[in-house]
């Protein structure tokens, strides 16, 4: 993206978006590779981030959520403090690599298998974000949770679609006490009061 769309860097750096690592395309998977290949393709995508952005990103997601045994440490080399490739949980936990941590992210609230895979309709969707944010919201009440919306412009910015992405965010940001941020800010946060806790 940074060489063929420099215009969404600019976008992005305008708005001061965080940038998190997915890989060089998503046909290009960890699965294979030697821990010397590995090393290599993860710093070349680091630093063309970096390079692009002028920050350099904290956080990784795998293409296909992809990883090997050795990738955690691997970005732990290169200074990243956290991946996406967990659906595991819906609240951060650390992972056994030291200061490696994972941040939710869920496959069942992604649009691209929603739609195109399962076959559901925008008011689908919107109820199936409603129904996850509301167990969620509850089970949130002694503390907090992550609700992660895996969203493909390509997908979820169809015409016939936006105005049901538009209603699931205005019901999630009718209820009090919701806080809209980024993986980096999650894992911040995270990092922050763990270790407050007993």
């Amino acid at each position: 993206m940074a060489g063929h769309y420099p215009q969404i860097i600019e976008a992005g750096r305008a708005r001061g978006w965080a940038w998190l690592a997915h890989g060089r395309t998503n046909s290009v998977l960890q699965a294979g590779m030697t821990p010397q290949e590995e090393r290599e393709y993860l710093a070349d995508v680091v630093t063309t981030i970096e390079k692009a952005t002028g920050r350099r990103p904290r956080g990784w997601m795998g293409p296909a959520l992809t990883e090997t045994f050795h990738t955690p440490r691997l970005l732990a080399e290169l200074g990243l403090d956290y991946v996406l490739d967990w659906t595991a949980d819906d609240q951060p936990f650390l992972l056994n690599e030291p200061g490696m941590l994972s941040v939710p992210y869920s496959v069942e609230l992604n649009d691209l298998a929603l739609f195109t895979l399962h076959g559901m309709t925008g008011p689908d969707f919107l109820q199936l974000v409603k129904d996850q944010f509301d167990q969620l919201y509850a089970d949130a009440a002694d503390s907090g949770r992550v609700m992660a919306l895996a969203l493909h412009p390509f997908v979820i910015g169809q015409a016939f679609r936006t105005r049901y992405l538009a209603q699931a965010l205005a019901y999630i940001c009718g209820h009090p006490g919701v806080w809209l941020t980024t993986s980096d800010e999650i894992a911040e946060h995270y990092r922050r009061t763990a270790q407050k806790r007993p």
